[in-house]
C-alpha cells in the first residue's frame, strides 16, 4: 500500500536532497513567474489561466510545458448500498451505461471526441459481464462491493488489489506518451460512498455532505439521509484512511484514489472532475498532501457536498457549469482552458520580442 512521502530523514531534518530539489523548485517557480509576466499583457490580466499555466510548468518542470497524450479514464463500478434504496435509479443502469460509453453515447463520448482525448473505460467492479472483445479495462474486483450498512463494503484483500489495479492504469497511460490524466466515474450508489467517506475525512456534519445523487425526490433523499447515517453509527470509528475506505468505499473510487497517487509519483497533471471524483482525490490527499501541485479541479459539481469539499481542499475550481453529471465530464470541458493556459506560455509574445513598451 501506498504511504505518505517523507522528505525528512528520521530527525526530521529535511535531507540535503531534499533541500536541493526544493532551491531547484524555487528558481523555476521564479523563472516561469517572470515568463508569465513579461508577456504582452498588464500583470495577472488572464487571471486563472496564468495560475494554470505556473502549475503546469511546474508539474511538467519545464518552461515550455506540453501537453501529451491526454487520456480520461472512466471507472465504473457498483455498491452493494444502493440495495437499501439511496438511489432514483436501479444497480443495472450501471452496466448499461457502460455499454453506453463503449458504444460511444454518452455525454463523455461526445466531450472527448470534441476535444481529441483518449477515452478508456474501466470495469473496476461492476455487477455484470461484459463479453469479450470489448474495448473496456478489465479490472474487476469482484461485482460490486457489499452494503456497509452493517458491514464493510470491501475485505482488505480487495482494498490492495484496486491499489494495485489503479497503479496499474497509471502506468500503462505513461508507456503510451501521457502525462495529462483525467478521472471520471459511473457507479449507482456511489455518492453514497462519498459522502461517508468526505464526512469522516472532514469532520463535515454527514447531512452537509449528502446531496440528491441521480435526483432523488424528497422524501428518496430522507431515506438516504437515514441509511446513511445507520451506517454511519454502526462503524466503530478509527479514523485511519485505508480502514475507511475498506468499510465505505467503492472499487471505482479505491482504484481512482491509487491512480492519482501514482500520477502524482509520475508527475503527471491529475484532472479532478466533480464529486466523486474530487473524494476519490481526498483520500490520496490523505495519504499524501503533496499531491495537491499536480491537480486541477476542473469543475464545481451541483451535488451539495462538492462545494463543502472544496473548500475544504482549498481548491478552486475552473468551471461553474451547475452540472452533476460525473463520466468525467467536468474534466473534458475544462480540457481547452488547460490548452490555453499552455499555449498563452508558449506561444505569447514578451514586451520585448513584440518591442511593445511595458508600463513605466
Amino acid at each position: 500500500m501506498t504511504e505518505r512521502r517523507d522528505l525528512s530523514d528520521e530527525s526530521g531534518v529535511p535531507t540535503q536532497n531534499t533541500v536541493t530539489l526544493l532551491a531547484e523548485d524555487n528558481e523555476l517557480r521564479s523563472q516561469l513567474q517572470q515568463l508569465i509576466n513579461s508577456k504582452t499583457k498588464p500583470l495577472g490580466s488572464l487571471g486563472i489561466l496564468e495560475d494554470l499555466a505556473l502549475q503546469i510548468g511546474m508539474v511538467f518542470k519545464s518552461l515550455s510545458p506540453a501537453i501529451n497524450n491526454p487520456q480520461l479514464f472512466v471507472l465504473a463500478a457498483d455498491h452493494g448500498i444502493a440495495a437499501e434504496g439511496v438511489s432514483a435509479y436501479p444497480q443495472e443502469v450501471t452496466g448499461q451505461m457502460v455499454a453506453n460509453f463503449l458504444s460511444g453515447g454518452a455525454a463523455i463520448n461526445v466531450f472527448c471526441r470534441q476535444h481529441n482525448i483518449e477515452l478508456k473505460i474501466v470495469d473496476a467492479g461492476v455487477n455484470h459481464d461484459f463479453d469479450s472483445g470489448l474495448s473496456i479495462i478489465d479490472h474487476k474486483a469482484a461485482k460490486g462491493t457489499a452494503s456497509f450498512l452493517h458491514g464493510p463494503a470491501m475485505q482488505p484483500e480487495d482494498l490492495s488489489l484496486c491499489f494495485e489495479y489503479g497503479s496499474r492504469l497509471v502506468h500503462d497511460a505513461q508507456k503510451a506518451g501521457c502525462n495529462t490524466i483525467g478521472f471520471g466515474e459511473m457507479g449507482i450508489g456511489n455518492t453514497s460512498s462519498a459522502s461517508v467517506i468526505m464526512s469522516y475525512l472532514c469532520g463535515i456534519p454527514l447531512e452537509e455532505c449528502i446531496g440528491r445523487g441521480t435526483g432523488l425526490a424528497d422524501e428518496q433523499l430522507k431515506n438516504k439521509i437515514k441509511i446513511l447515517k445507520q451506517a454511519s453509527a454502526n462503524y466503530q470509528v478509527k479514523n485511519e484512511i485505508y480502514e475507511i475506505m475498506s468499510w465505505f468505499g467503492g472499487f471505482e473510487i479505491v482504484q481512482m484514489t491509487a491512480a492519482m497517487l501514482e500520477a502524482g509519483r509520475n508527475n503527471m497533471l491529475i484532472l479532478v472532475d466533480g464529486f466523486i471524483a474530487s473524494v476519490a482525490f481526498l483520500c490520496a490527499f490523505s495519504i499524501d498532501p503533496e499531491i495537491k501541485k499536480n491537480a486541477v479541479f476542473c469543475h464545481e459539481s451541483d451535488e451539495k457536498g462538492h462545494r463543502l469539499l472544496l473548500e475544504y481542499l482549498q481548491a478552486r475550481p475552473l468551471l461553474r457549469l451547475g452540472m452533476r453529471l460525473g463520466e468525467g465530464t467536468g474534466c473534458a470541458l475544462a480540457f481547452p482552458l488547460i490548452k490555453s493556459a499552455v499555449a498563452f506560455l508558449n506561444e505569447m509574445a514578451s514586451f520585448e520580442s513584440a518591442a511593445v513598451s511595458n508600463k513605466a
